[in-house]
């Protein structure tokens, strides 16, 4: 009976979340502006950019995973930064938030750094504004599309780490799954494609995509998309039975230190190495738009900035309850 009572316990407080998200998706555009730090902090956008700019001349990885950062914390419980807090329930230590990347994390804790020290801002603008901010300047700094950030949203005072496992994609998600989970934050099969070109410029661990290495039998196995022959045997010489933890690989083989449409194109030569990302193009009913963005730059760069713009109000923060909320980012752990 125990196990029931927590499972049923679990799947109440992921209910009762799913629904403050979707109350709240349609209201916040409405309450974020462009120009919400016109008065308080003109600079805002200027000193998270030359941040970004620092950290990812030192080291290239936090690029990626500043803009993974910036998903997972808009997943789980909204974009509110309660991806950064530290304490018995904090979510970047449950799940998929475990691989979260230091450096990302080293570059908003700059940012903020950056932004406090100056005396117009300091103490003035929450984390979730300058996530969203500095995930816009990895996109535009690495090639991608600069595009303008609604600002406006507060910080969560907690976080949610039972709910992190069953808000985040799976490595081996199918597009169903894919299409349920993103449209519970409102967003669209065509949001979740662009959105998922962000691995343009990503790497994933092997033990994201190793079972599908060797469950190859001359042909994919059953429910698991195909992979191009020669490349498979490339990874498996990258990612053997025994790899180690570390190793990595990236997302994009076409051009991954670019931020570009050649996801896309990796995807059409059979070269994904998620599953979640080859069953883009191995399901007929998504194929059509992996292939329009990967003919057409311009066409997958308006996407992005439309879904990314959307994924930035889910679950906002704005003038709710005193009690669940934080003015603004005292301490990014």
């Amino acid at each position: 009976m125990g196990p029931r009572k927590s499972g049923s316990r679990r799947q109440s407080v992921v209910a009762a979340i799913v629904s403050v998200l979707l109350a709240t998706v349609a209201c916040a555009a409405a309450q974020l502006s462009q120009s919400y730090y016109a008065s308080t902090c003109p600079n805002v956008e200027t000193l998270v950019r030359g941040a970004v700019a620092q950290k990812l001349k030192e080291n290239s990885n936090a690029g990626p995973g500043t803009l993974r950062l910036f998903f997972h914390d808009c997943f789980v419980r909204g974009c509110d930064a309660s991806v950064l807090i530290a304490g018995p329930d904090d979510e970047h230590s449950a799940g998929a938030d475990t691989t979260l990347s230091p450096d990302a994390l080293d570059l908003i804790t700059r940012a903020k750094a950056a932004v406090d020290a100056d005396s117009q801002c300091s103490n003035k603008v929450s984390c979730a504004d300058i996530l969203a901010l500095a995930a816009r300047d990895v996109v535009s700094q690495t090639g991608g599309p600069y595009y303008q950030v609604e600002l406006g949203r507060l910080d969560g005072k907690v976080g949610t780490r039972a709910i992190v496992k069953h808000s985040l994609p799976g490595a081996a998600f199918n597009l169903d799954q894919l299409n349920k989970l993103f449209a519970v934050n409102g967003l669209t099969q065509t949001d979740m494609i662009a959105l998922s070109g962000g691995h343009t410029i990503g790497v994933t661990h092997c033990d994201k995509f190793v079972r599908r290495l060797y469950q190859f039998k001359g042909a994919a196995p059953q429910n698991s998309p195909p992979m191009n022959l020669l490349f498979l045997r490339q990874m498996r010489q990258t990612c053997p039975l025994n790899y180690s933890p570390n190793t990595v690989a990236m997302l994009d083989a076409v051009s991954p230190s670019k931020f570009d449409n050649g996801y896309y194109q990796t995807l059409q030569q059979m070269k994904g190495l998620l599953a979640s990302d080859q069953v883009l193009f191995a399901d007929r009913r998504s194929r059509s738009t992996v292939n329009y963005f990967a003919a057409n730059q311009t066409a997958f760069f308006d996407a992005f900035v439309a879904a990314i713009t959307k994924l930035g109000r889910v679950g906002v923060k704005t003038a709710g309850s005193d009690s669940e909320i934080r003015r603004v980012c005292t301490k990014v752990n």
